[in-house]
C-alpha cells in the first residue's frame, strides 16, 4: 500500500468514526417500549474496529513519515515545513490586507492614516513563501504516491 492510499483511508476512517458517533447519539435513547433504529451494540463494534484500524494506520503513517528521506529531509520535516509556511503565509496575508485597507480621507483636514509596514516588500515575501509552499507540497505529494507504507 502506498502512503497516499493510507492517508486517504485515514481520512475516510475519520469521517466514518464521526458518522458512527452521530448514529450512536441518535440511538442512545428511545421511548419506553420502543426499539432504536439501529442496535447501539453493533454500532459500538463498528466504532471500535474503525478506531483500532485508525490507530494502526496512524502509527504506520508516522513511522513511514519519519523514515522517508528526500534531499536530506524526512517527510515529517517536510510536513512541519509545509504547516509552518501555511501559518506564516496566513499571518502575512492578514497583515498585508490590514495595511492595504487604509480609509480614504474626504477632506484634507481629516486625520491621515498611514501604513506602518512596507506592503510591497511584504507582498514579495508572501509570493516567495507561497512558491516555497507549492514546491514543498509537491514534494510531499510525490513522496506520498511513491513511498510504500511501512
Amino acid at each position: 500500500m502506498k502512503l497516499a492510499e493510507a492517508l486517504q483511508e485515514r481520512a475516510d476512517l475519520n469521517v466514518k468514526i464521526e458518522q458512527l458517533n452521530e448514529r450512536l447519539r441518535n440511538n442512545a435513547l428511545v421511548q419506553e417500549d420502543e426499539e432504536p433504529a439501529e442496535d447501539p451494540e453493533e454500532l459500538l463494534i463498528q466504532l471500535d474496529d474503525s478506531i483500532d484500524r485508525l490507530e494502526e494506520l496512524m502509527a504506520r503513517i508516522n513511522r513511514t513519515n519519519a523514515q522517508t528521506v528526500d534531499q536530506r529531509e524526512t517527510l515529517t520535516q517536510l510536513i512541519a515545513k509545509r504547516d509552518s509556511l501555511k501559518v506564516r503565509i496566513s499571518s502575512y496575508h492578514d497583515l498585508i490586507n490590514a495595511a492595504s485597507s487604509a480609509p480614504k480621507r474626504a477632506r484634507f483636514s481629516e486625520i491621515k492614516i498611514m501604513s506602518t509596514v512596507n506592503v510591497r516588500n511584504l507582498q514579495q515575501k508572501l509570493d516567495l513563501m507561497s512558491k516555497a509552499l507549492r514546491e514543498t507540497d509537491n514534494r510531499i505529494q510525490e513522496l506520498n504516491w511513491t513511498t510504500e507504507l511501512i
